[in-house]
């Protein structure tokens, strides 16, 4: 049963594509977090400019997500939705392990995905997983 589950969903997915614009998608966000760090928070702190850069990265991954559906090939709402959760789970893979290549202690890492504590990350997670659904609602052709 496991295997007859997987066989539909690894069928249904392009995975080579999907990880393809993941990496578009995060070498986009390192260089708007670059940027952040070296024009936005010496004008406004650290933690407001990543509040702020949640927002604009949010309309970053939109953008190169409408770029790309239609070469990502995906059908139907299931594939849409697994493409944007692998997505999401990638980019907080990868967004923990950076946090901690650059030294950064669990707490400071964690307090970005706390809402209580005005982390947004988890917003901006949460967009990435539905930006493929979207996307493709947006850029349907009409009947």
């Amino acid at each position: 049963m496991a295997q007859e589950a997987l066989a539909y969903v690894s069928g249904t997915l392009n995975w080579s594509r999907i990880v393809a614009v993941w990496l578009l998608i995060i070498a986009a966000e390192t260089v708007h977090g670059a940027l952040r760090q070296a024009y936005l928070a010496p004008l406004m702190g650290d933690f407001p400019a990543r509040r702020l850069a949640v927002f604009t990265g949010i309309l970053l991954i939109f953008a190169i997500t409408w770029l790309c559906i239609r070469w990502l090939q995906l059908s139907g709402t299931r594939a849409l939705i697994q493409a944007g959760a692998l997505w999401a789970t990638f980019t907080m893979l990868f967004e923990v392990g950076l946090g901690r290549a650059l030294g950064y202690d669990w707490e400071r890492i964690f307090a970005d995905y706390d809402l209580a504590q005005g982390g947004l990350m988890g917003i901006g997670l949460l967009a990435m997983l539905f930006a493929p659904l979207l996307a493709a609602r947006l850029r349907a052709e009409p009947p």
